[in-house]
């Protein structure tokens, strides 16, 4: 019997102008998210990932200490226990990425995995941190990862998570893949005229090489004041062949479902015997910061 997982995306725009009390903001930001979460269990998704930093805007526009004032505890916050209400009420897999405080002045971007009965597996914060480009400024907000590249084992599939700039990283996407990820979701915030050319390439090319699915996440809209670009939407899923399955637009708010057949991981590994013929023992210096192996004699 095939393994048919139902998952499903969201990508929204934001809902208050960020010059709005920030308890306001996040409110309203969560409160859109409930109700597509909602169509999302209506047609019974069984795995869910949210968009980066899902309940505010994408702040990381401007350096400015206020947005502090947004990090939670995980698990010990209230998004991810009211997400962990709304995994069990639903009996399906939620990706929630928040802003995590570890402890005052340490701060990361994060995504808590909760399973199908509710339960906290664990989280995912993000490796890769970019300062550059107008507008990108998450160094001043966000401590690099140090959790690793972490697979859950939820009830539907076995699930990675991979945020944003990481996508541009092959290695930590080969890692997941080694690490037994089915799933792989990338919530995201980017935007046209940037990265849109890489947008259906890189995580493609991940699905490819790694023998799994991809799940693409990008929010939508122009977030005033900042106008660093439109979030050009177009969240999509990928099959291990590369295959883009089912894609959102460009331009509105919306739920994508997909349904997802892990045999077919197994299937394109067989033909593509890409772990097999790995040379780790030839990878050294790809860990080194600088320099390039000596040309052979």
């Amino acid at each position: 019997m095939a393994r048919i997982v139902r998952s499903a995306l969201i990508q929204t725009s934001n809902a208050l102008s960020p010059d709005r009390p920030l308890e306001q903001i996040k409110k309203a930001m969560i409160e859109k998210h409930l109700k597509f979460i909602e169509q999302a269990a209506k047609k019974k998704t069984q795995i869910l990932c949210l968009q980066e930093l899902f309940y505010g805007p994408y702040f990381c526009a401007e350096q400015n200490p206020r947005w502090y004032e947004l990090t939670e505890r995980v698990p010990d916050g209230p998004t991810t226990r009211l997400m962990q209400k709304i995994a069990a009420k639903h009996r399906m897999v939620i990706v929630v990425p928040v802003y995590e405080e570890q402890m005052p002045g340490v701060y990361f971007n994060t995504a808590a995995v909760i399973d199908a009965d509710g339960k906290y597996l664990g989280k995912y914060r993000k490796h890769h941190i970019p300062h550059c480009h107008p507008g990108f400024w998450e160094k001043f907000y966000f401590t690099p990862g140090d959790l690793g590249y972490p697979v859950f084992e939820t009830k539907y599939a076995r699930v990675g998570v991979y945020i944003c700039y990481d996508r541009h990283f092959p290695e930590g996407a080969r890692i997941l893949g080694l690490n037994g990820a089915e799933i792989v979701f990338n919530p995201s915030a980017t935007v046209a005229g940037l990265s849109e050319y890489l947008w259906e390439l890189e995580q493609p090319a991940h699905a490819v090489a790694n023998g799994y699915f991809v799940g693409a996440i990008n929010r939508v809209g122009t977030e005033k004041p900042w106008s660093i670009g439109e979030f050009y939407g177009k969240s999509y899923f990928c099959d291990p062949r590369g295959k883009i399955v089912a894609q959102a637009s460009r331009d509105k708010d919306e739920l994508l479902v997909a349904d997802l057949d892990l045999d077919m991981i197994t299937e394109v590994r067989r033909v593509w015997q890409f772990f097999r013929d790995r040379r780790p023992d030839s990878y050294g210096p790809i860990t080194a910061q600088t320099g390039m192996a000596k040309a052979a004699d």
